[in-house]
Order: C-alpha cells, then structure tokens, then sequence
C-alpha cells in the first residue's frame, strides 16, 4: 500500500464525481494532479494540487474548484478534514485509524513494507563512477560510490531490473603513465 497514491485515488474518484455532476467539464487530464506533503506540517498531513491544475482548462477560479472537492474528500473515512488554502490548495488531514493501520502493515510487512512494482520490471543501468587511480582521492568519490548504490537499491525496491556497473577508469594516457612508472620503479630495486 502507498498512501499517497491511494489518497490521490480518492481525489481523482471525487473529481470524477464532480464531472458526473457537470461540475467540472468532460476531458481534464488529471496528468498532474499531485497528493504529497504539504510545505508545512501544520497544515495537514496531505496536500493537493488538483484544483490549481484545473482550474484553467475548466474555465473556473481554483478556490471554487477547491470548495466543491473538498466536502467529497471528506466523505471519506479516511479523511479527517479537507481545508482550503490560499488561491485553491486543498490541505488534508487524516484519521488517527489511517496511521496506526499504517503502523500494522509495516510490522506485518517487515523489510518488504514499501516495495512495488512501479518499475515493471525494465532494465535499468547505474554507473558508479570509479575514482581516478592515477590521482588523489577526496570525499566526492565516496560520495559517488554511496549514491549510486543507493540510487540502484531504490529502483530495485521500485520494481527495476538493476545492472549496477562500477565503471573502472583503467584505460587511456594516465594509466599508460602510471603503469610505466611502477615498472621502472620495479627495475630499480
């Protein structure tokens, strides 16, 4: 379960609503209507954009958007309140029963609380860009290194087919140089 993108199930179901009450016309894209934390904690514990995306290819003022969605997000359970902020932002806050069922999935879950599928399985390459043997080391290449085995982790756990490749700079003038001198550093002992 991803809570925000059940939330924003619920918030696309109640935009449906409102077209099938000719409150919104037929046709909007709901491409970019987000649900994430709002800036401020104190404003909730969800926000959405969707009356702000609408608003202008519905030909209405975002708050009206905002006010005539909100009472059908608070029709749900799961939502404690849906306040309106601002020009049309809709702050959300959920019911206490949301997160401790939350809490309850992630001790059944364990380690596997929060994989998907998202990925669909494609193939994915990570590069870890290998730190230069032929020059000093600084905390960049750590830095490297750490991110992308994170970076592959995460689309591993998002459902990716994950090659990490640690790419190895062993080619080109400055190996030629270095090998050179280790060689005569050899011969003179």
């Amino acid at each position: 379960m991803n809570l925000f993108h059940d939330i924003r199930l619920l918030v696309v179901h109640a935009l449906d609503q409102m077209v099938a009450a000719d409150q919104l016309p037929q046709g909007l894209s709901y491409a970019n209507v987000t649900v994430e934390p709002p800036r401020d904690p104190l404003h909730g514990d969800m926000a959405t954009n969707a009356a702000m995306v609408l608003a202008k290819p519905s030909g209405q003022s975002p708050r009206a958007i905002a006010e005539a969605l909100a009472p059908l997000l608070r029709a749900d359970p799961r939502i404690a309140g849906a306040d309106v902020a601002g020009p049309g932002f809709l702050n959300l806050s959920l019911c206490t029963s949301v997160w401790q069922g939350l809490v309850g999935q992630v001790l059944e879950n364990g380690a596997a609380y929060g994989r998907s599928d998202l990925g669909n399985k494609r193939s994915v390459n990570v590069e870890f860009v290998s730190a230069n043997p032929t020059g000093p080391l600084h905390v960049g290449h750590t830095r490297g290194a750490v991110f992308g085995d994170a970076l592959a982790n995460l689309l591993d756990y998002a459902g990716f087919d994950v090659t990490r490749e640690y790419y190895i700079n062993d080619g080109g003038a400055q190996v030629d140089v270095l090998a050179r001198s280790v060689y005569l550093r050899y011969l003179h002992q």
